[in-house]
């Protein structure tokens, strides 16, 4: 049976060997050269019309199916409000498949009457395959982030809405071995989720399962080296003759108690958000997933996003570091991403 999306490439395959069909047949027939040159060119502008007919329908098509597939992937992957509850944020998302916007990899940022709640996930695997759980996951974390009282109520409400999902997967590729629940298998699949909640004083709380900790940027200004600016009384000096401390950033990367990445286990009953640190008045929280700092170069190399966030130029803002990071990946690794990559940045604006 032919498919609608097949119909297109029959057209043209028929209109072309029709063509050839013809032409052979006009040009071969014996003492009609000078008419069969003639219609031969009065076919070609006929079958120059039907190609351009048929190439803008199917333009049509592709912007038709870009359209659908972009509101898909904004529906999933929303972009994040310049300013949620005194942070300034800015995120960004490679799909390591070409021409997909989105893949593997979550994040979203919420206010709540408890702090902004915020996470970031990656599932395994990569691309269009994986967005079924990153889907059930990014979902029951925006219902559950206003619901529930602790994280941990959060987290096994994703927890649930993952197993759900791998359960209703299972049963769809493997009916015949799916009698019934318990005994119906789940699809062999984990996402790793960072949550945290940044309370209004600055307090950082944090859930991590399996996924990497994020880097806190602190602006600091102070004398660069020191040694060289009593070396050299011109370091460092201005038109006017007055010296000035070099501004640094003091990248931190946060750290805690670590779980198994959602789906591997159950989450244990008794685990429950702790204290990672404070995100003070100006200071930076960089969110990424695993695919940013384990991107390699033609010669095998990592991604070195510590020090790329320490040697950005500053002033510069959660939109400007997250542009900055995605440019030095493309440019690290050519282009070539072997794995999705999310990049999610909040600033505390706070006064």
């Amino acid at each position: 049976m032919i498919t609608r999306g097949e119909m297109p490439q029959l057209r043209r395959v028929c209109v072309v060997a029709w063509g050839g069909a013809a032409v052979s047949w006009e040009l071969t027939t014996p003492g009609r050269l000078a008419p069969s040159l003639a219609t031969c060119v009065a076919f070609l502008l006929l079958a120059t019309g039907c190609a351009l007919h048929i190439r803008r329908g199917l333009l049509g098509e592709l912007r038709r199916s870009q359209e659908i597939a972009g509101a898909a992937q904004r529906a999933l992957l929303r972009p994040l409000p310049g300013r949620i509850d005194g942070l300034t944020s800015a995120a960004a998302q490679l799909s390591a498949s070409r021409g997909a916007a989105v893949g593997g990899d979550l994040y979203e940022a919420v206010p709540t009457a408890y702090g902004v709640r915020v996470v970031i996930g990656d599932v395994r695997g990569h691309g269009l395959p994986a967005l079924g759980a990153a889907a059930a996951v990014l979902g029951a974390f925006r219902e559950a982030a206003y619901d529930e009282v602790t994280l941990g109520g959060v987290l096994r409400r994703m927890e649930r809405a993952l197993d759900r999902h791998l359960r209703d997967r299972a049963r769809a590729e493997h009916p015949a071995a799916c009698a019934g629940e318990p005994e119906s298998p789940s699809a062999e699949e984990f996402v790793t989720v960072l949550l945290l909640q940044i309370a209004p004083d600055g307090t950082l709380l944090a859930l991590n399962c399996g996924h990497p900790w994020p880097y806190l940027l602190n602006l600091s200004a102070r004398p660069a080296f020191e040694d060289r600016v009593r070396a050299e009384p011109g370091f460092g000096k201005g038109r006017g003759g007055g010296g000035s401390a070099q501004r640094l950033i003091d990248v931190q990367a946060l750290d805690g108690e670590t779980l198994p990445p959602l789906g591997v286990v159950p989450v244990p009953a008794e685990a429950q958000p702790h204290p990672v640190g404070e995100l003070r008045p100006g200071e930076t929280l960089f969110l990424h997933t695993d695919g940013a700092e384990e991107a390699r170069n033609a010669a095998g190399a990592f991604f070195p996003l510590r020090s790329v966030l320490a040697e950005a130029p500053v002033p510069r803002t959660p939109a400007r570091l997250v542009a900055g990071v995605h440019a030095a990946l493309l440019r690290h690794t050519g282009g070539r991403l072997a794995d999705d990559v999310a990049l999610l940045v909040l600033r505390n604006d706070r006064s």
